[in-house]
C-alpha cells in the first residue's frame, strides 16, 4: 500500500494530449473536435490552466460573476417560486396555502384580470410570510393598489417585452408607468417593481448573447428614464429584477447567468453606482422554447437539467414548468415540478455549496467570452438607437429570426435531436391538443413565441388528421432487400425517420427476388415504398425490382434509404427513385413532402 501511495506519474503537456488524441482520430487534426455554438463561440475539446480566467477570489466580490453573496445559498437560499395557475380566485387561494405547506417559499402565480381584482383576498395573511415573485404584466397597478406596505420580493412588469410580444408600443402607458414606479417606491420600500424580462426574446429563438445584450439594453433604458424622472440611481437599481429563461445547453445557460452579472456590473459602474447597488437580482424559469407536446415525460429531464443550470448560475428565484404544461398541467405534474427544486436543495445539497462552478477553466472561459460578445451586441443595439428603436425598425427581430432559423434547420436535419419528436417518436401516443398563442401584429413585427418542436408537432397533427379522414394511418412500405442483417441498419434508421412525422412503416419479409417484391406490394394500399438494404443488394437486385414495380404500378412513389455515389444517382432517378433518404437529409422537409403527396393521392382517389 505504501508503494502505491508513493507512486508518481510523469506530467503530460497539452501537446502530449493532442498527440494521443490524434492517434484515436486516425490522422484527423484535433481541431476537428471543436464545435461552434449559436453564439458564434468555438468550444474546444479540452480546457486547461492555460485557459484560466482572472476571477474573484470569493463569491460576492469583484464583478459578481460568482454570485452576489459571499456565502451563496448557505445564507441566502433561492426561493422556490412555482408560478401557480388556477381559476376561480378561491381555488387559487386554496392552492397557494397548499403549496407553501409543501415546500414553496414564494407567492407566485399567473395574473389575469379576475385574479388581479381579487388579489388581496387571495394572498391574505401570506403577504407577511413570503416574498412575492409575480410578473404582473398589464395588471401591475391593480395588484399594487391592494397591497400592504410591508411586502417583499417583486410585483413588476416589463413594458418593452410586452410591446415586443404584441408588436405595438403604447407611449401613454409607458409614460404613466414611470410615475407609477416612483409612487410605488415611496409606498413599498422593500418591493421591486421594475422587471427586465428576456423570456419573449428567448422564446423567439434568441441565443444567449442576444438575451444578455437585450437585458442590458432594457436595464439601461429604465435607469435613464427613472433617473430623469427624479428617482436616485441607487433607488432605481434597488427596484429592478431580471428574468431569464434557461434553455437546454447546460453550460451555456449556467455561464449566461454569470455573464449577466458581469455585464450589469460594468454598466452600473459606468453610471456611477456604489458597489453594493451593482448586484443583479435574478429570477429564472425553465424554457418554454425547449418543451414538447409529444413524449412529454421527457420534459421532466429537460426541466431538471435547466433548473440545475439555473441554480448553479446563482438565481434568486426559480420556477420549473410542469412537464405537461403545454396540454394542461395537473396536481401531480405541479408537485413533481416543485419537487425538482426541493431535490436540488435537500438531496443534491446545492444550498450548502458555495459557487460549485467557480474556477472551472471551461465555465470561466465561457463566461468571459459570453460577457464580451454580449457587450458587443449591446453596443450594436445602442448604435441602432436603443432597444425601443431597434424593435420599431425590426432590426432586433431580424437578428433573433436569423438565430432561430439556424436552430430550426439543425432540428429539421436532425443535427440536433429532440427526443420523442424528431428522434425516437412514439407513434402509438395519444396527446391532447395545444392551443397556439395568437399575436396581433401592428406597429412592428411582434416577436412570435415559439418552440423548437412545433414544426414536427404540426406534421404529427397532419398525420392524425389524415388518419381520421382516410380511415387509415399514413404509411410507407419498407421493401427489405436481402437477409435481416443486410437490411436492418437502414430499416431501423428509416423507421425512426418516418416516425418523426407520424408516418407508419409496413415491413416486408426478406425480399430475395422480383417475385417476392411484386407479391408483397400487390396486397398493400399505400402508394409509397422505400428500398432498404446494403449498397451491394441495391446493385444486385434493386434496379431490376424497381423496374418491375414501376412497370406494374406506374404511380408508385419510390424512396431509397442511403445516398448512392454521384454517378449512380442519375440512373436511380431516371428509373423512378423520387428521393434519397440519408443522415444528411432534411427530415422535416422530406416528411412534409411525403405527407402532402399521400394526402393528395387519397383526395384524388
Amino acid at each position: 500500500m505504501e508503494t502505491i501511495k508513493n507512486q508518481t506519474f510523469p506530467a503530460n503537456s497539452l501537446e502530449d494530449w493532442k498527440a494521443k488524441a490524434e492517434e484515436s482520430l486516425r490522422g484527423r487534426n484535433v481541431e476537428t473536435l471543436q464545435s461552434a455554438t449559436y453564439e458564434n463561440i468555438i468550444l474546444k475539446p479540452l480546457y486547461t490552466s492555460h485557459d484560466e480566467q482572472p476571477v474573484p477570489d470569493y463569491p460576492g466580490g469583484s464583478d459578481f460573476r460568482r454570485g452576489t453573496s459571499p456565502l451563496g445559498y448557505i445564507t441566502r437560499d433561492w426561493k422556490v417560486a412555482q408560478r401557480l395557475t388556477a381559476q376561480p380566485p378561491e381555488q387559487l387561494k386554496q392552492k397557494l396555502h397548499h403549496v407553501v405547506e409543501k415546500g414553496q417559499t414564494a407567492i407566485s402565480f399567473e395574473v389575469s384580470k379576475d385574479i388581479a381584482e381579487n388579489f388581496s383576498d387571495i394572498i391574505g395573511e401570506l403577504v407577511t410570510q413570503y416574498p412575492f415573485v409575480i410578473n404582473a404584466k398589464w395588471e401591475r397597478v391593480k395588484l399594487l393598489n391592494q397591497l400592504k406596505n410591508d411586502a417583499t420580493g417583486y410585483i413588476a412588469n416589463d413594458p418593452i417585452s410586452l410591446f415586443a410580444k404584441e408588436g405595438v408600443i403604447e407611449s401613454e402607458y409607458l409614460h404613466n408607468w414611470y410615475d407609477e414606479v416612483l409612487q410605488a417606491a415611496e409606498k413599498f420600500p422593500n418591493l421591486r417593481t421594475v422587471l427586465v424580462d428576456t423570456t419573449p426574446y428567448h422564446n423567439g429563438g434568441a441565443n444567449a448573447v442576444q438575451e444578455l445584450a437585450i437585458a442590458a439594453a432594457a436595464g439601461v433604458f429604465y435607469i435613464q428614464q427613472l433617473t430623469e424622472a427624479g428617482m436616485p440611481l441607487e433607488q432605481a437599481l434597488s427596484k429592478m429584477v431580471f428574468q431569464f429563461s434557461i434553455g437546454s445547453n447546460f453550460f451555456m445557460e449556467l455561464a449566461k447567468l454569470r455573464a449577466a452579472r458581469i455585464v450589469w456590473n460594468n454598466i452600473t459602474e459606468l453610471f456611477g453606482a456604489e458597489t453594493n447597488a451593482r448586484k443583479m437580482h435574478i429570477a429564472a424559469e425553465t424554457s418554454y422554447f425547449t418543451k414538447t407536446i409529444h413524449d412529454h415525460h421527457v420534459n421532466l429531464l429537460r426541466s431538471a437539467n435547466e433548473a440545475f443550470a439555473a441554480v448553479l448560475g446563482g438565481v434568486h428565484y426559480l420556477h420549473v414548468d410542469p412537464f405537461d404544461k403545454l396540454t394542461g398541467a395537473n396536481d401531480f405534474s405541479e408537485r413533481i415540478a416543485r419537487n425538482i427544486q426541493l431535490i436540488l436543495k435537500e438531496e443534491a445539497h446545492l444550498k450548502k455549496v458555495v459557487d460549485p462552478a467557480g474556477g472551472s477553466w471551461y465555465i470561466e472561459a465561457l463566461t468571459t467570452e459570453l460577457a464580451e460578445k454580449a457587450w458587443e451586441f449591446f453596443q450594436q443595439i445602442d448604435a441602432n438607437g436603443g432597444l425601443l428603436e431597434a424593435l420599431k425598425t425590426n432590426w432586433l427581430q431580424q437578428q433573433i429570426a436569423a438565430t432561430y432559423e439556424k436552430k430550426n434547420l439543425d432540428i429539421q436535419t436532425r443535427k440536433q435531436s429532440i427526443i420523442g419528436t424528431n428522434v425516437y417518436a412514439k407513434l402509438d401516443e395519444q396527446v391532447r391538443q395545444h392551443k397556439q398563442e395568437t399575436i396581433t401584429e401592428r406597429q412592428f413585427a411582434a416577436i412570435r413565441q415559439r418552440r423548437l418542436a412545433e414544426p414536427y408537432e404540426e406534421l404529427r397533427q397532419q398525420a392524425r388528421q389524415f388518419a381520421e379522414k382516410a380511415g387509415s394511418v399514413p404509411s410507407v412500405a419498407m421493401l427489405c432487400l436481402g437477409e435481416l442483417k443486410q437490411h436492418k441498419p437502414r430499416l431501423d434508421f428509416m423507421k425512426g425517420f418516418f416516425a418523426a412525422g407520424g408516418i407508419h412503416t409496413i415491413e416486408s419479409k426478406p425480399i430475395l427476388t422480383v417475385e417476392d417484391a411484386q407479391q408483397y406490394f400487390a396486397s398493400l394500399k399505400t402508394n409509397y415504398v422505400c428500398f432498404c438494404g446494403t449498397n451491394e443488394q441495391y446493385a444486385q437486385m434493386g434496379h431490376e425490382i424497381l423496374k418491375a414495380l414501376k412497370s406494374e404500378f406506374p404511380n408508385l412513389n419510390v424512396l431509397l434509404a442511403g445516398l448512392p455515389e454521384t454517378e449512380q444517382q442519375a440512373q436511380w432517378e431516371e428509373e423512378g427513385i423520387s428521393q434519397f433518404i440519408h443522415v444528411k437529409s432534411n427530415c422535416y422537409e422530406a416528411l412534409r413532402n411525403i405527407l402532402s403527396v399521400i394526402e393528395v393521392t387519397v383526395n384524388e382517389a
